[in-house]
């Protein structure tokens, strides 16, 4: 149990997951409200607000430890990212997240331009890799976007949300996540009921990670990774509400709880 938050972390990574979920230029403002369950247990919970301005768009969020994860060290942590709509996916300008558990406290923030990241800082610098790290290249940090924008899609059709790569760095690890398309089905909660599209997702690790780590390796090639995405409005944007996440130490899932616009 000590090693949960660690992989709901990278689970959230690895799902596209590791913030909020926004909406179209549509909507002035919406709020949504997420769990993250282990074996049916809530561990943590999420809450998020975005705004939007023509194309442009802000999401800004926090997450908890909740239920029996309150027993280990207190984990909470913020995170924001600003950027604007072009074509089928966002091109972010800044991405800042803020994270602490018992007294170990990170924050990392990384600046785009054009769609290429052109500034990295972490508090407390990241530590000294061995050779059996992976280094992250300049080329692996173009066409690219951080993992809270990331879940912002563009689409004709709930069919084609799937079918695409999303490619993310959080400010240490690059990785894509594949996306396959799966099935259509019937999804309700407070602010939505409708259809919802749901993808395979498939993990690849691509640099800023260990060779051989034992999470990675299994996130790659053994994980069972689902996301269900629902259409906001009529403006061809979807949002996660939904999302299963196989890891070493059992399914993580996160739910969306609530998902509605704000008057």
């Amino acid at each position: 149990m000590a090693g949960i938050f660690q992989a709901v972390s990278m689970a959230m990574a690895a799902a596209a997951l590791s913030g909020g979920f926004a909406v179209p230029a549509s909507a002035a403002a919406f709020r949504s409200e997420y769990t993250v369950s282990y074996l049916g247990l809530t561990i943590a919970r999420s809450h998020f607000e975005s705004t939007f301005d023509g194309n442009r768009f802000k999401v800004s969020g926090s997450m908890s430890s909740a239920g029996i994860a309150q027993i280990f060290d207190d984990t909470k942590g913020t995170v924001t990212a600003r950027g604007r709509f072009a074509g089928a996916g966002p091109l972010p300008d800044d991405f800042v997240t803020n994270y602490t558990s018992g007294d170990k406290k990170k924050k990392t923030q990384i600046g785009f331009a054009g769609g290429n990241v052109s500034k990295v800082v972490n508090i407390p610098p990241l530590k000294k890799r061995g050779r059996d790290w992976v280094k992250v290249a300049d080329a692996d940090l173009r066409a690219v976007t951080d993992p809270l924008s990331g879940t912002l899609i563009r689409a004709d059709s709930a069919e084609k949300v799937c079918g695409r790569t999303v490619k993310m760095f959080d400010g240490e690890m690059r990785a894509n996540l594949v996306l396959d398309y799966v099935s259509k089905g019937p999804v309700s909660l407070p602010g939505y009921s409708g259809e919802a599209v749901t993808c395979r997702a498939r993990f690849v690790p691509v640099a800023g990670y260990k060779k051989g780590h034992r999470s990675i390796e299994y996130l790659k090639n053994r994980s069972k990774i689902a996301i269900s995405f629902a259409p906001i409005g009529t403006t061809g944007v979807y949002a996660p509400v939904r999302a299963t996440v196989g890891t070493q130490i059992g399914t993580i899932t996160i739910e969306a709880r609530k998902f509605e616009a704000v008057n």
